[in-house]
């Protein structure tokens, strides 16, 4: 990657498929961030930039590297193959890590309470969930055209997720249709189950 393609990449900021560190100071962290991209739609992480942006380097890449084969190897499950290179940019480095949509998905995290836990991106984090669907249906097509779904999408669009309640108010129908619309929408890989906050929210795959 040249200076002018990181530089690009920075300026989109964090979200779905692009997260920022300073520095990998936890091999289960991390894990979760490469976990839920592999289980979403991919994405890159930057170590050695900040959350404002700012290109701060990174002190070891042996260091890092190290942090980051522990999460790869040894917290995920099944474990992860992800790429990495070094760029030098005004004089500090930057360790990119790539991580493609898996096909081996769900991978679950071993989290710090010594259990699995499987994680997605919900824009610019990464959450816990207990639903995953591992081969999505064929999305309806018609089913995307209609009202209720059109006004789902938009609200999603400006919100970062949607509980079934919001969902039977927004549209006027039952609690009952709204969570079957929400579970069929999920099954197609529309949409992405989290469990926090209680009792569970649904958010856009992007």
């Amino acid at each position: 990657m040249s200076n002018r393609s990181l530089n690009n990449l920075i300026e989109q900021g964090e979200g779905t498929q692009l997260e920022f560190k300073r520095t990998l100071s936890s091999a289960t962290r991390i894990a979760r961030t490469l976990a839920a991209f592999a289980n979403t739609s991919g994405g890159t992480l930057l170590v050695g930039v900040a959350d404002d942006k700012k290109i701060v380097g990174i002190a070891s890449e042996l260091a890092e590297v190290q942090t980051l084969e522990q999460a790869t190897d040894e917290l995920i499950e099944p474990a992860l193959t992800v790429s990495y290179e070094t760029r030098r940019q005004d004089g500090k480095t930057v360790l990119l890590v790539r991580v493609a949509e898996s096909d081996d998905k769900p991978h679950k995290v071993f989290t710090e309470q010594r259990e699995w836990q499987i994680y997605v991106r919900q824009r610019d984090k990464s959450v816990p969930t207990t639903r995953f669907m591992t081969d999505s249906l064929a999305i309806d097509k018609k089913l995307l055209q209609t009202p209720m779904v059109k006004s789902l999408l938009l609200y999603l669009q400006k919100h970062d997720t949607i509980s079934v309640e919001r969902l039977a108010k927004l549209v006027n129908i039952s609690d009952h249709r709204a969570k079957k619309l929400l579970h069929d929408l999920t099954a197609q890989g529309l949409l992405l189950f989290v469990d926090q906050p209680r009792p569970g929210r649904f958010s856009l795959k992007t």
